[in-house]
């Protein structure tokens, strides 16, 4: 299957499972040196009790699977992961052109400063850094930049 078969729609309740897991593979694969600050069991809490139930979650669906996530909040994009087997197949590509229709007048976004593929994604979509941080303010206690795109 290719990224033309994927289904893209909004996210329910009964997709926080899957969600939590989509982003506790991706996390895992993508940033193993930094420290997680919170238990596997802590995120899949935090995705079915908080995250689609207060912000807008969108889900990249192939073969009837989650396969990718997408939450915005506000003009924050919040999150954004997809199964580590799904990566450089165009699903984050689709990703953000959505949120870019859904945002029009612009999105900002944290990643980790050691998270060069993320870095090189968003900059190639548009997005430049607008500040550094030390990362004393994030869970995580990682260095990381915040991006900015406007139409």
């Amino acid at each position: 299957m290719n990224s033309a078969d994927l289904v893209f729609r909004r996210a329910d309740a009964s997709d926080a499972a899957a969600i939590a897991d989509v982003w506790l593979r991706s996390f895992t694969a993508a940033l193993p040196t930094v420290r997680r600050a919170h238990g596997d069991d802590e995120v899949r809490g935090w995705f079915s009790h908080v995250v689609v139930v207060r912000y807008e979650t969108w889900v990249a669906v192939a073969a009837g699977s989650v396969i990718g996530l997408l939450v915005l909040d506000g003009d924050e994009l919040e999150q954004l992961y997809l199964d580590p087997s799904w990566r450089g197949r165009g699903v984050g590509d689709r990703f953000v052109e959505l949120a870019k229709q859904l945002r029009p007048d612009g999105l900002g976004l944290w990643t980790f400063q050691v998270n060069r593929p993320a870095r090189r994604f968003y900059e190639r979509h548009g997005f430049l850094a607008v500040e550094y941080t030390d990362g004393l303010r994030n869970e995580e206690h990682e260095p990381d930049v915040r991006y900015a795109w406007q139409s």
